[in-house]
């Protein structure tokens, strides 16, 4: 009996690390598509329900920003109480959220739908990256199914624009929300039928303190960035936010400091690696959603495109990320994560400075080719940044290593969003081309902050083993 189920084995146990890794993919598809679906479809939105941009913009970021504040304690849940179990209800209240969406006879329903999905993803991106760490006990092949992971990301990007703009074409704006239902139904059929339950060896308790004051932090902090160029930016509204943003950041590191079990320890971000990772993560988010809002609303606005041609517009951008995830993936688990991430920088650098002097009638070309180059940037980001967040702590706290940069990419995104919509808020379609332009800037000085992450990145450990492995 042992001689003949032995050697079969370790096929099976292989054949199912790679099935939980695309049962957990479709989660990332999911919260990617949303991204990027309803990135196109705001204009059809703003014209649906009579909302300016400002309006658009909390449509946007009450997604983020509640999923930013929830992300940790979503991990921290799932170490608790079974990561399977709460996949499947951030599965099912996502659902649910969508349909409110779909169903929203107002701006402000729309927004607290908006916000009731970010409840939702905040339990299946950091979740099941959890699930995928800990099914993948080898360093190498973790950092290839971390590059698969982050490549679905560009695939959901790909179809999301293009998806959305076909709705659109035929249908109306509430057609962006219903398409989630049948991609929700197959995760929760396929996740109930192949992953397997895990939990964190060591209980984690819930720090209620810390995660009230994240909130405070974000919702002040995002909500000046979006509202600053209405209120003025020395108002004394304005100043008001400031000092509360101030006030509830120092105290979110007091208390932080002093909890045993704190909702982020500030400790972790004394380790060089760890701390670039999260810039890094906040840094290309930034570029990232700044690049599809302001082409967005400058395609559509600007030149008079559908949301279909605006979508297909997209794709450079999405196929460079979907290519190059993978293989950044791969030369993570060679190489390290500096030379993915100097690749990363070097591009959304040079897909910035292609769009500094934008004008209403660039050449296309010259916008296509910026966006590929951020794609295939944001392609060679992801897989490092993560990786490198993921081995500065334990397997036992997969959940929350991936949280924190899920939390960093979230925040990255809200405030590309913010600082993108500030730029173009009250501006004719005839001036957003030259009003967009300090945004390419923006974009281009994340990549160069990429550039210096890249020289931070490599843990000594893993210097070491990679020499190691060479010199065999």
């Amino acid at each position: 009996m042992t001689a003949t189920t032995h050697p079969a084995q370790p096929v099976l146990v292989a054949r199912r690390r790679w099935t939980v890794l695309a049962v957990c993919c479709l989660s990332m598809f999911l919260v990617g598509v949303d991204t990027t679906i309803v990135n196109v479809g705001l204009p059809a939105i703003g014209s649906g329900l009579g909302v300016d941009t400002r309006g658009l913009e909390w449509i946007v970021d009450a997604y983020t920003l509640v999923l930013a504040s929830l992300l940790i304690s979503s991990g921290a849940l799932a170490d608790r109480f079974g990561r399977r179990r709460v996949f499947q209800c951030g599965l099912a209240v996502f659902g649910a959220a969508s349909l409110l969406c779909a169903l929203a006879p107002s701006a402000g329903v729309l927004v607290a739908a908006r916000a009731l999905q970010g409840v939702g993803a905040s339990m299946l991106s950091p979740v099941a990256l959890a699930i995928v760490v800990n099914s993948m006990p080898d360093p190498k092949e973790r950092a290839q199914a971390i590059g698969i992971w982050a490549s679905v990301f560009g695939l959901s990007m790909a179809a999301g624009p293009v998806t959305g703009g076909a709705l659109l074409a035929w249908l109306d704006w509430r057609a962006l929300f219903w398409v989630n239902a049948p991609v929700i139904a197959a995760a929760l059929l396929l996740s109930a039928v192949f992953v397997p339950e895990s939990r964190a060896p060591g209980v984690r308790r819930l720090d209620l303190p810390g995660q009230v004051l994240l909130t405070v932090v974000l919702a002040v902090v995002v909500g000046v960035l979006i509202e600053g160029p209405r209120i003025g930016w020395t108002s004394p509204a304005a100043w008001a936010g400031y000092a509360g943003a101030a006030a509830a950041t120092a105290g979110f590191v007091w208390v932080e400091s002093r909890r045993p079990e704190p909702l982020i320890d500030p400790r972790l971000f004394g380790r060089p690696v760890f701390r670039g990772a999260v810039i890094g993560a906040v840094a290309v988010f930034v570029a990232l959603s700044m690049t599809l809002l302001l082409n967005t609303l400058y395609l559509q606005h600007t030149r008079g495109w559908t949301p279909l041609a605006a979508g297909v517009a997209a794709l450079p951008l999405a196929l460079g990320a979907t290519v190059c995830a993978p293989w950044s993936g791969r030369m993570v688990g060679r190489t390290g994560p500096r030379v993915p991430l100097l690749l990363a920088g070097g591009f959304i650098t040079a897909g910035g400075l292609c769009l500094v002097r934008l004008t209403p009638h660039s050449n296309v070309l010259l916008l296509l080719t910026a966006y590929a180059f951020i794609g295939i940037g944001f392609g060679f980001a992801n897989a490092p940044i993560t990786n490198t967040a993921v081995n500065g702590l334990p397997p036992a706290r997969a959940g929350v290593a991936g949280a924190i940069t899920s939390t960093a990419r979230q925040l990255g995104s809200a405030i590309g969003i913010a600082l993108a919509g500030g730029l173009v808020t009250a501006v004719g379609p005839t001036g957003l081309a030259h009003a967009s332009r300090p945004g390419w800037i923006l974009v281009a000085a994340c990549g160069v902050l990429l550039l210096l992450v890249a020289y931070v990145s490599q843990p000594r450990e893993v210097a070491a083993g990679l020499a190691s492995s060479r010199a065999r």
